[in-house]
């Protein structure tokens, strides 16, 4: 390939509106007005752009940081004005999803990579996780109208309850769930196996997003 045509193989993608994949790793958000993304998020803009960390969300923990439970988490940032915005995280897949007014889906925070002004949030940590590990696990709820954008290792596998999964592996659940945690007591003491901790969906409906990856935030802390 020559340079010319790996410039115009991979310039970006004309027009549209609303999020668009560049590809399946990097998202093109098409900005007039705010969007919140994860900090550190932004690979490249056109325009007139300006960032803004958010230091606290209405009736949860600091940005999306769990400074309440462990110090650990995932900031996020406002970005305002016009043009092109190009987010991605460490090569993860993208996922974008639409949300209709009033519906929502939890997602776990290390997992959001945007969502819409017009989305309306909240962060709260999970079961008895934060007692179980150390800095347990933090979801954002999510209740749109509006889009969303979350990052998976992989293509996801989006499962019916009921399902026991790996939290460091659980990306997402729809918001009439309601996961409990779990101590599987079949291991021996001593054993390091990583699985001893588990997320427990229960109920006739609704579904659970389980990516091929454990990023290692909650069982690990336990080896």
């Amino acid at each position: 390939m020559d340079l010319q045509e790996f410039v115009r193989s991979n310039a970006p993608a004309d027009g549209g509106d609303g999020f668009q994949k560049e590809n399946n790793r990097l998202l093109d958000i098409p900005l007039d007005g705010t969007v919140m993304v994860k900090a550190g998020s932004m690979v490249a803009y056109t325009g007139e752009v300006t960032f803004t960390g958010k230091s606290s969300a209405e009736g949860g923990i600091t940005g999306f940081v769990k400074e309440a439970v462990s110090g650990e988490g995932t900031p996020v940032m406002e970005a305002e004005g016009s043009g092109h915005l190009y987010v991605a995280e460490n090569g993860k897949k993208v996922q974008v999803l639409t949300l209709d007014d009033g519906e929502s889906i939890s997602v776990n925070g290390t997992d959001v990579l945007a969502f819409e002004s017009t989305v309306d949030y909240e962060i709260n940590t999970v079961g008895s996780l934060s007692g179980m590990a150390a800095g347990g696990l933090t979801n954002v709820y999510l209740t749109g109208p509006g889009e969303v954008a979350l990052t998976t290792h992989g293509d996801p596998l989006v499962m019916t309850p009921p399902v026991f999964t790996d939290p460091d592996a659980t990306v997402a659940w729809s918001s009439n769930l309601s996961p409990s945690i779990e101590m599987n007591k079949t291991f021996e003491i001593g054993q390091t196996s990583g699985e001893s901790i588990q997320m427990e969906f229960t109920g006739d409906d609704g579904f659970v997003v389980i990516q091929p990856n454990e990023e290692g935030s909650v069982t690990q802390s336990q080896s």
